[in-house]
Formats: structure tokens, sequence, C-alpha cells
């Protein structure tokens, strides 16, 4: 399983920084660029948290449907 957390909190950050950025080449005042950064970043925090439990729940599945599978064929490992 994928960690939701660490990879949220990464993805984040890298936005945080990415928007910051952008801001700041814009000319923006830093309140402002900050301020952007932090809506940005709580977003995507959300957005990856979410992503990141569905891609574990598909993959979860996956192995739950193989084992099944394996089950009702008869087939078993050596």
């Amino acid at each position: 399983m994928l960690h939701v957390r660490s990879i949220a909190v990464s993805t984040a950050v890298i936005c945080f920084f990415g928007v910051g950025l952008i801001g700041s080449l814009s000319g923006l005042a830093p309140w402002a660029c900050c301020e952007r950064a932090m809506v940005a970043a709580v977003v995507v925090f959300w957005l990856a948290g979410l992503a990141v439990r569905a891609v574990n729940a598909i993959l979860i599945q996956a192995i739950v449907d193989r084992q099944v599978n394996k089950e009702s064929t008869g087939e078993h490992e050596s």
C-alpha cells in the first residue's frame, strides 16, 4: 500500500514552492504569494490524499480478486 500522508505532504510542499515562485516572478506582493501558495498547497494536499486512497483501494481490490480467482480455480502457490 502507498503511504497517503507522506505522498500528500510531498506533493503539497512542491506545489507551495511552485506557486510561490510563480507568484514572485509575476511581481505579486509577498503576502499575496504566500496566501495563494498556502491555499494551493491545502487543495493539492486534499486532492493528493484522495488520489492515493483511490489507488490503494484499486490495488487492494485487485489483490483480493486475484486471490479469489486462485482459490476458485484451485491454484496454489508452491
